[in-house]
């Protein structure tokens, strides 16, 4: 990718510093752009080296979630809600430097040009993104197929790599989430004509503290959604245990598309109002407030929303692998009471990494292109 970028920039932008839009004091250069590129490039691989230390099966952080699960469902609790915080630090210090070096390269569009840098392994990307759900279900049909326990053994080890993978796609995901919407944030502002954001202003500083709080509104109603699913589902399971004569014993076959369809209806209607909100949120605070407000919301729902969606995705990748590691053979392996805890652990945390963290890239980005779009309409209100 450095190799291809250097040879189209170099191709298609001039040596020379040149100015965009007529904006003469603002220069621009080819080598400039090209470093703003490989910026992003190397933050997002950075982002996902550091993911991978955080939930990978054989790593330090996720072998202390399963030590401290020998103590009970608590301490697995505890220490995997201290693993997803401490791992902020890192792709944020990175994040934050991508930013600056960016800018310093090439201003705004570096800045967009470092997201795109990002963004530009996508290819493989979605090739790792997919090997978890691929692993995952492979596992599903050994188990559904009565196959040798051997085979599940080794579907199990597939499936702890593709927690990884999958925590690492996310990680890219947000991290671009994030550069993104710093550029975004910079076309509003220029469609509004908005010069700066006062944060002495306590209407701005009271959009700011409403866009921080939007994530955890956000992530709460999803979590919610996957809950009370779960619960339709065990009802269900319930019911058919009881009512179909033999199922228990294996000797009759259960009505999979019942469940089928609670997990689809749930995915349809349980997201309706998190979508509702995601759109209204800036119209709303646009058209009544003003485009600075309306800024300020951009602003708190992009930081908090960076940190909650890092956070939820890698502790639940290190709750999902510390349950692998132990089912591996540590602390007594399957069925021990290590094993249960890192169960519960697991449980947790599939809904925060499965749901509520990929979905806050969506909050972020859904929130500046609309206002993006409103832009004109609030600059002449």
């Amino acid at each position: 990718m450095i190799v291809a970028s250097f040879g189209l920039i170099m191709w298609l932008i001039p040596n020379e510093p040149f100015a965009l839009f007529g904006d003469e004091s603002t220069l621009y250069s080819a080598m400039g752009i090209f470093l703003a590129t490989v910026t992003g490039l190397v933050a997002g691989i950075a982002i996902g080296l550091i993911t991978e230390y955080y939930t990978a099966e054989g790593s330090r952080p996720v072998h202390e979630i399963a030590h401290e699960s020998q103590a009970g469902v608590a301490t697995n609790i505890i220490a995997g809600l201290s693993i997803g915080m401490m791992s902020t630090a890192l792709p944020v210090v990175v994040i934050a430097v991508a930013l600056v070096v960016a800018y310093q390269q090439a201003h705004l569009y570096g800045i967009a040009i470092a997201a795109l840098g990002m963004l530009s392994t996508t290819g493989i990307q979605l090739a790792v993104d997919a090997y978890g759900p691929i692993a995952d279900n492979a596992g599903g049909i050994a188990e559904m197929g009565h196959l040798d326990p051997e085979v599940r053994q080794r579907t199990d080890r597939l499936d702890a790599v593709g927690n990884t993978t999958a925590a690492i796609g996310k990680g890219f995901a947000i991290g671009s989430a994030a550069l993104t919407a710093i550029a975004l944030f910079a076309a509003f502002t220029a469609v509004v004509r908005l010069p700066g954001i006062n944060i002495m202003d306590p209407s701005v500083m009271a959009g700011v503290l409403v866009g921080g709080m939007l994530p955890f509104l956000f992530s709460s109603l999803t979590i919610r959604a996957v809950g009370r699913a779960a619960s339709k589902m065990i009802d269900e399971v319930r019911r058919q245990f009881r009512e179909i004569p033999g199922l228990m014993e294996g000797n009759a076959t259960a009505e999979y598309s019942r469940c089928v369809s609670i997990a689809t209806n749930a995915a349809i209607k349980e997201m309706l109002l998190p979508g509702i909100i995601a759109v209204t949120a800036p119209v709303l605070v646009g058209f009544l407030f003003g485009a600075e407000v309306l800024g300020g919301l951009l602003v708190g729902v992009t930081v908090t929303g960076v940190l909650l969606a890092i956070f939820m995705s890698n502790t639940g990748g290190a709750w999902d692998n510390a349950k692998k590691h132990v089912e591996g053979g540590a602390f007594g392996g399957k069925g021990s009471p290590v094993h249960k805890a890192t169960v519960v652990g697991d449980t947790v945390g599939d809904p925060l990494k499965d749901t509520s963290g990929p979905s806050l890239n969506i909050l972020i980005k859904l929130m500046c292109v609309v206002s993006l779009v409103i832009a004109p309409l609030i600059a002449l209100s």
